[in-house]
């Protein structure tokens, strides 16, 4: 068989591996594979294909992994649910204190309470979500 066939052999075998662990590196030494297959159609010299994936497959852990840490470590761009309303602006309907209250956050009625103690918000006046807990706003 020839060395190519070998090689499509390896970079099925990353890739199978890939898919069970979920380890990106071992998606860039599937195409580093390809790419000695590649260069087995080319050149007879197993040398000359194992220099290949190990440029190729170096080359694009290099480069990939910089980017993957960084969306990793980054917060996502979309916020929803909960996390969506936190920061936002709402207008007091019913005197909040720290037991109990009304507000209208997001077009919607929610029951309130403030994060102080000691904190009251009387009724049109604005306040800030500071967390959702439950289904119950926390606001300052």
């Amino acid at each position: 068989m020839d060395f190519w066939v070998w090689w499509l052999i390896a970079a099925g075998g990353f890739a199978i591996a890939l898919v069970l662990t979920t380890m990106p590196e071992l998606g860039m030494l599937a195409a580093g594979a390809v790419a000695a297959a590649a260069a087995a159609g080319l050149s007879d010299s197993l040398v000359v294909q194992v220099i290949v994936f190990a440029v190729v497959s170096t080359a694009l852990i290099l480069a990939v992994r910089p980017i993957a840490r960084r969306a990793r470590t980054q917060p996502p761009a979309l916020r929803s649910g909960s996390d969506a309303l936190m920061g936002r602006s709402a207008v007091v309907l019913e005197r909040v204190d720290a037991t109990s209250g009304r507000i209208k956050l997001a077009g919607e009625v929610w029951s309130a309470r403030s994060l102080g103690e000691d904190d009251s918000y009387e009724p049109g006046s604005q306040v800030s979500v500071v967390e959702i807990d439950g289904a119950t706003a926390v606001v300052m």
